[in-house]
């Protein structure tokens, strides 16, 4: 069985929700995200810079979300959620992959980090250019949207898991206006029955 450790509303997310649209058995570690544990050696053991995620299968340790995604894919996927190597259809299926998280999610964290950093002292100029760089990815992932219902087309695959995680981060951290068609996209992701499953694990865990 799958160990994911996790704190609610971080990376790991992204695994319990591919973990239940597999129907992969997994469970769910709770981690101290006090600043004082996550520099302890003994989660700096599993986690070398201090962070979340960390997943656990077998013997296997891995602390990235987006590589715990696709290896899961690859060893127990059996070719479910990305299309097949080596195609244009898994050329875009990783570019949107990456680009959740690479682009899209890094302006995110510079403005958490910023927040955290400086406080009340946060500097105006810095948040909003964080912020465009956000609303640009999100255009950018509109326009890509408008016209089918995932980004590969009509068939959901990871790549909406990796990018989902991405725009909640967009409307709870940003609390920016997302815009049409990426509207309708995440209210569509949050009625998944994988979603609310693991959201009701994710619950379940923080009691």
């Amino acid at each position: 069985m799958l160990n994911i450790f996790h704190v609610p509303n971080t990376r790991s997310f992204r695994v319990i929700w591919l973990c239940e649209e597999l129907a992969l058995p997994y469970k769910l570690t709770a981690v101290d995200f006090s600043a004082a544990y996550r520099e302890s050696p003994e989660w700096r053991a599993l986690n070398p810079v201090g962070k979340v995620p960390v997943m656990i299968d077998g013997e296997l340790i891995m602390f990235e979300s987006g590589a715990m995604v696709q290896y899961l894919l690859d060893r127990y996927g059996d070719g479910a959620l990305q299309p097949i190597c080596g195609t244009p259809e898994h050329a875009h299926y990783l570019q949107w992959s990456w680009f959740a998280e690479a682009t899209y999610s890094r302006p995110i964290g510079e403005v958490v980090n910023h927040r955290r950093a400086f406080g009340d002292a946060a500097k105006p100029d810095v948040m909003q250019e964080m912020s465009g760089r956000a609303a640009l990815a999100s255009q950018a992932v509109n326009d890509a949207l408008t016209g089918q219902p995932y980004l590969l087309g009509n068939e959901f695959s990871a790549a909406d898991i990796m990018m989902g995680y991405t725009v909640m981060l967009v409307a709870q951290v940003l609390k920016q206006t997302l815009p049409e068609s990426l509207a309708h996209y995440w209210a569509s992701l949050q009625g998944r029955a994988a979603f609310i499953a693991a959201k009701a694990a994710e619950r379940a865990m923080a009691k």
